[in-house]
Parts: C-alpha cells; sequence; structure tokens
C-alpha cells in the first residue's frame, strides 16, 4: 500500500523534471520536511477538518507524505501476514476515498486508540479524498501498530489506482 502511494508521490516528482521545474531546491525542501516529520502533525492536519464542509481539502506537504510511506513501510514489514486479533475490534471495509465517511466512522465508533479498527482494503479510487483518506489511514497505523490494521484490497495497485482516479489525484 505505501509502496503504490510512493510510486505516486515519485511519479508526481518525476513529471515536475519533465515540465522542466528546477527541482534541486524542491528535493531539498522536501528532505528538509521529511527530518522534522511528526506523525502527529499528519494526523493533526487530517483530524482539523472535522467540523468543516465535507470536501475541505487538507494540504500536507510531499516531504511530509513521503516521510509516512516510509514510516508506515517499516511498520508493514516489521508485522507478519497472519494477524491474530483479539475482539472487540471494529471492522471496515471499501473506504474508496470518501474522507469524510471515514471520520464520521471514527466519530461514531471511537477514534484510535480508544478503539481497535481493521480495514479489509479499497482505500482509494472513485472518492475526491483518496490522499487524506489514506494518509489518515497510514498515519494511525504508525502511531498505534497494535491495534489499527489495514489489509490490502485490489484498489491498493498501481493498475488499478490508474484507471480509477487516484494515480491522477496524485498527478495534481
Amino acid at each position: 500500500l505505501s509502496q503504490v502511494f510512493a510510486t505516486c508521490v515519485r511519479r508526481v516528482r518525476l513529471g515536475h523534471v519533465v515540465l522542466g521545474t528546477v527541482i534541486a531546491p524542491r528535493l531539498a525542501a522536501m528532505n528538509a520536511l521529511a527530518e522534522s516529520f511528526s506523525v502527529d502533525d499528519v494526523i493533526g492536519k487530517c483530524t482539523e477538518t472535522r467540523s468543516a464542509k465535507p470536501g475541505k481539502l487538507i494540504e500536507i506537504p510531499e516531504g511530509q507524505l513521503k516521510a509516512l510511506c516510509e514510516a508506515s513501510r517499516k511498520v508493514f514489514m516489521s508485522q507478519g501476514t497472519l494477524l491474530e486479533l483479539e475482539a472487540p475490534i471494529k471492522i471496515c471495509g471499501d473506504i474508496h476515498g470518501q474522507f469524510h465517511d471515514l471520520l464520521r466512522i471514527f466519530e461514531y465508533g471511537g477514534w484510535p486508540p480508544e478503539s481497535s479498527y481493521m480495514f479489509l482494503g479499497d482505500y482509494v479510487d472513485r472518492g475526491k479524498q483518496s490522499l487524506e483518506t489514506i494518509a489518515l489511514l497510514l498515519g494511525y497505523k504508525v502511531k498505534y501498530p497494535e491495534n489499527f490494521f489495514l489489509l490490502r484490497g485490489n484498489h491498493e495497485c498501481a493498475s488499478i489506482t490508474r484507471i480509477y482516479g487516484f494515480y491522477d489525484e496524485c498527478k495534481r
């Protein structure tokens, strides 16, 4: 999952090179943001829109998104592929970029770490806020790896994200 997201981030960066943008200063700024990465900052930016109108876009710097992908990859790689979970746990599926719906799930079910969650995949595509959705989910995964679980769905694949919209959202 974080690999697909990192691929989108990488392709966005390559797109700037093709357009002739001077990228060295941007890369230095991204590296500085990655070094100052705080998962709490990403979660805070995502959750500060709780009372806002649905569809309000959130700006998370590219360097922080890249650092979030790297941190989540480390968490995923440190955990086994077989999950043996204990009740109570809330099971959710098919968010498809509906960020406001994800926030409502947390409002009704309880915010992590008060409630444990397992998401069954399909976090991106179709909805207008896939980046915000995956950023919040990965942020909670990094912060609470023992009671927040993300499984890979068929939409967490490069070829599917090109067809259904996440790739295009990353390019914008």
